[in-house]
């Protein structure tokens, strides 16, 4: 079973998801990034992060 990496609950992903995809814990709302697809693997998304212009 896949568990989310911040509250370790159960997450249950409903489509096949697709590697880079953000998908969203049910339990404590943080966003996941899916890293592999077999076998499926999360990790937590990273921070979009301001630019300034740069």
């Amino acid at each position: 079973m896949l568990a989310c990496p911040e509250c370790e609950t159960d997450l249950a992903l409903t489509d096949q998801p697709k590697t880079n995809e953000i998908v969203e814990c049910g339990s404590c709302a943080v966003e996941l990034e899916v890293l592999t697809v077999d076998p499926v693997q999360v990790g937590l998304a990273p921070e979009v992060e301001e630019d300034w212009g740069e």
